[in-house]
């Protein structure tokens, strides 16, 4: 899993389209088309690599845009990572999902609420299982960044790679489609702390962000507004890095 570190464009869907949350909060959103032709655009611009969002199925708590994650599996080449999470809570969704095609499946609220579907995911599918630590105020939250869990990032993200877990997606809700810039601290623990990759997601805003996060130790960054404003490009961040 990202044996180079790797720019993934974001297509993040609510009813049935491309949309970037700010703060991750319902009604703030800011819709961007179809995803499809999102996805083939990243595609064309280099991404090796897309994040796919059900937005209604994480906060719902099933998913609601399986048509449209469909149609960008089957516009997309073989060779071309597809990760996706929201609304997936049992093991034989994610299982199904592997089977079809997606490369890694992202559990928030199911591996809070059943941590064992983490190993049990894993054993069909090695390496498959993205857990998402999504924070806000230094506590991870779920079901839609809607709800505390008690929990700290750090040590959940050890217990997770412990359970099987091929990497820990980190969002930081805090600064989360408010193009701000990042933090790089939590990223930095959270890496130190565990053994699998550590995929950096929230606040990104310049290229020089990017390269913050890949100093970091990132495995990778999940860029959505930046990209979508035009705040910079895909090959520029791909070329900040390389020359980083």
């Amino acid at each position: 899993m990202f044996p180079e570190f790797e720019v993934v464009p974001a297509v993040d869907m609510q009813d049935g389209q491309v949309v970037q949350l700010v703060g991750g909060e319902r009604g703030t959103e800011k819709t961007y088309g179809d995803p499809v032709e999102a996805a083939q655009r990243w595609v064309e611009a280099g991404a090796r690599t897309l994040h796919l969002v059900d937005l209604d199925g994480a906060f719902e708590g099933e998913r609601q845009n399986a048509e449209a994650i469909d149609a960008v599996l089957d516009a997309v080449d073989d060779d071309i990572g597809v990760q996706l999470g929201g609304g997936i809570r049992t093991g034989s969704d994610a299982v199904s999902l592997l089977d079809r095609g997606v490369d890694r499946v992202i559990l928030g609220t199911a591996a809070v609420e059943t941590p064992e579907i983490v190993g049990e995911i894993s054993e069909r599918h090695p390496g498959s299982v993205l857990v998402s630590l999504d924070a806000k105020d230094g506590e991870v939250v779920v079901s839609g960044w809607t709800e505390g869990t008690g929990l700290d990032p750090t040590e959940a993200a050890q217990r997770y790679a412990d359970l099987g877990a091929g990497g820990i997606l980190f969002t930081d809700v805090d600064v989360e489609g408010r193009l701000a810039g990042v933090r790089t601290d939590p990223v930095r623990r959270l890496v130190e702390s565990v053994d699998v990759p550590v995929i950096a997601s929230g606040g990104v805003a310049t290229v020089e962000d990017v390269v913050a996060l890949e100093e970091a130790g990132a495995a990778a960054v999940v860029v959505g507004s930046a990209l979508y404003e035009g705040e910079f490009t895909l090959s520029e961040a791909m070329a900040a890095v390389e020359d980083a």
